[in-house]
């Protein structure tokens, strides 16, 4: 498994901050104001440009002096313009070799967090290009060795970043802020470690993990496009077509989940990206590895329109969760709302529990299928697997 490390400056980096530094040294202190002035700019110091107005007064004297006069300047004068030079060129020289480790890291700055929000039902990891999630003040500028360029969403469980691999890729970074010990860390490696040999034709792939330092988080392939959540929204349902090509994809989404041995107990519309090559499944892999700590934590594991029976009466969550979970995602494509509502937690809870919902709106041919995997019973309901062979055939 990757490990990610903290960014150190290039050869090159250091190179030119010693080229920078030397400046005032080559100019005769002419340079000083404006190698000051680019310090203060790259290190967003209020000192630095206070030093900058500094040596330009000092140098700006000396050039006006020199113009105005020529050889014949004052005694008095002379002395005063001299100073000046010496202080913009020995101070200058002495004060960018100072700043030189400081400019190097001025751009790597540990990233700061925010601190996490109480549980939401809405989903962490929505993706949406929309203005409102540009990064905002506060939030960091590098996780690791990946540059954050806007941020994507955040809940209860912690954060969601678009950045910049090493390599230029755009990758989604999730930092959890739940994974605060070490066996919690452990766990979530394992389950990472199980997330990675996922087939990728129909998710998001698992790139990196970290678990060191103060925030565990996972960076995964970044889907461009909407959530299934966000499509039918703003496009209404799906139709016929496009309905029966997101479930047989999606359900062969929870095939590879499930063969690698992975549950994903919150398969829902938010965890569904529509991407220009068709829909992705993501964050399968973390509801477990997160389970432990937040039901600890009095935090709840799941969405509520979206949890199977098992997961609301404390039995054994296996696949058939992730299927039952699926149907009531089908059903939500195709009508625009949960089969099981989305006012009150006990309402939807005894819906859930009780509740056969109207499968009218589905075609006709998913209509079985769909129906046997919202049975009540977890042993009852087909396998991802036998739900895609059903819809194919």
């Amino acid at each position: 498994m990757q490990r990610s490390h903290t960014v150190r400056p290039s050869a090159g980096a250091w190179a030119a901050a010693v080229v920078w530094a030397c400046l005032p040294l080559f100019t005769c202190g002419l340079a000083t104001p404006f190698t000051i002035g680019f310090a203060a700019f790259w290190m967003q110091s209020v000192w630095q440009v206070l030093a900058a107005s500094g040596y330009l007064v000092s140098i700006g004297s000396f050039v006006i002096a020199v113009l105005a006069y020529g050889e014949d300047i004052p005694d008095p004068l002379s002395m005063l313009v001299s100073l000046g030079l010496v202080v913009s060129w020995i101070g200058g020289v002495i004060h960018s070799g100072i700043l030189v480790p400081f400019m190097v890291r001025a751009r790597l700055k540990a990233p700061t967090y925010q601190k996490a929000v109480p549980y939401q039902p809405t989903d962490l990891h929505q993706r949406t290009t929309s203005p409102s999630h540009q990064r905002r003040p506060g939030e960091p500028d590098w996780i690791g060795h990946y540059r954050v360029l806007q941020s994507l969403g955040r809940g209860g469980q912690g954060a969601v970043y678009l950045a910049m691999a090493p390599n230029g890729s755009r990758v989604a970074v999730k930092v959890l802020h739940d994974l605060v010990d070490e066996m919690a860390r452990a766990r979530f490696a394992r389950e990472v470690d199980a997330a990675r040999r996922v087939a990728t034709f129909s998710t998001a792939r698992v790139l990196d993990v970290n678990i060191t330092g103060q925030h565990a988080y996972i960076v995964s392939e970044y889907v461009e496009g909407p959530s299934l959540e966000q499509l039918v929204k703003k496009h209404g349902p799906r139709d016929e077509d496009s309905l029966t090509r997101l479930a047989l994809s999606t359900a062969g989404a929870l095939a590879a989940i499930h063969k690698a041995g992975i549950v994903h107990r919150d398969f829902k519309p938010s965890n569904v990206l529509i991407g220009h090559d068709g829909p992705r499944v993501i964050d399968f892999g973390i509801a477990r590895a997160l389970d432990q700590v937040t039901m600890t934590s009095g935090k709840m594991v799941g969405t509520p329109p979206y949890m199977s029976p098992e997961q609301l009466t404390g039995a054994t969550v296996g696949p058939a969760s992730d299927v039952f979970s699926w149907a009531v995602t089908m059903m939500f494509a195709a009508t625009g709302r949960p089969a099981f509502g989305e006012d009150t937690v006990p309402a939807v809870f005894n819906r859930v529990l009780t509740f056969h919902p109207d499968l009218s709106p589905l075609p006709p041919a998913l209509r079985g299928i769909v129906g046997s995997c919202l049975n009540k019973q977890s042993e009852n309901r087909p396998s991802a697997s036998d739900v895609m062979l059903a819809i194919v055939h």
